[in-house]
């Protein structure tokens, strides 16, 4: 059984506490202006669908499933040999872990389910949406990843419950994440966070999620809003690309979404680009 809210977050802030003073903390905040309006993943317009299924390999004490073949856990983890190099934080990294939790980390899995902020994490982590996903429930979707292209990772949160055991609402996300030899598309970025549909961000252990990285020393970056209320309206059918040094970067129409505002001209002005399962 999970800690309550309040007891979880006095617990995690006092770890964060004694792993770096507050003084030395740095944070600074992502406005939302930056978040572009959209209704699709990254990989509607690359096509190729969302990948595989993510299998956990570690997690919490909290059922996690481990090795379970439907991906269905909760607070979870797994481990991915990426294949390429990821500076992040002034760090290089050739692995990370894909936590169920809506966030990635590097050097350790994090099975934390209450969004104390990516500043709160244990390791350095990349957040598109850390709240408690709980993919547990027959009407949730799970994880899925993707790793078939050079130099590049996609992460989606497709369609996800939360905790505990809730299918409905669901939220739908995806993390793209580039090495440093990607070569990046103008208008693009080294990190991009793409939304659908997303529904919840109340959960049975926290009240709000978290957007944003932390180097896993107090450090980071978030999104204006994270962990304050109504975070899932303003992330709802929106998307966002970060430079190497996770600024955002200034948006210009990408083709491929010229071709899907075509495709629904096409079709009458009433369909929308949709993903495949």
């Amino acid at each position: 059984m999970k800690l309550s809210y309040s007891l979880t977050r006095a617990v995690a802030g006092v770890a964060a506490v004694m792993a770096v003073g507050i003084a030395q903390a740095a944070v600074s905040t992502v406005p939302q202006t930056a978040l572009v309006p959209s209704d699709y993943y990254y990989t509607d317009l690359i096509g190729g669908g969302i990948g595989n299924v993510v299998v956990t390999t570690g997690g919490g004490a909290s059922a996690p499933n481990i090795g379970d073949p439907s991906g269905r856990n909760d607070d979870g983890f797994s481990f991915l040999n990426l294949g390429f190099n990821v500076t992040f934080f002034g760090n290089t990294y050739s692995s990370l872990y894909i936590n169920n939790n809506g966030n990635v980390s590097f050097g350790a899995g994090i099975s934390a389910y209450v969004p104390v902020g990516p500043t709160g994490a244990i390791a350095p982590v990349i957040s598109p949406f850390f709240g408690d996903v709980d993919t547990r429930n027959a009407a949730s979707g799970v994880v899925h990843v993707r790793t078939d292209i050079a130099n590049q990772v996609i992460v989606t949160w497709d369609q996800v419950g939360y905790y505990s055991s809730q299918g409905n609402p669901l939220n739908s996300f995806q993390l793209v994440l580039r090495g440093d030899n990607y070569v990046v598309p103008v208008g693009e970025g080294s990190i991009g966070f793409f939304y659908q549909d997303m529904g919840w961000e109340n959960t049975q252990t926290s009240t709000t999620a978290a957007v944003g990285f932390g180097d896993g020393q107090g450090n980071g970056k978030v999104l204006e809003g994270s962990n304050t209320d109504n975070l899932n309206l303003v992330l709802d059918n929106h998307h966002i690309w970060f430079d190497p040094n996770l600024n955002p970067v200034s948006q210009v129409p990408e083709p491929g979404a010229l071709a899907l505002l075509g495709i629904g001209l096409l079709a009458g002005f009433g369909a929308r680009a949709r993903k495949s399962a």
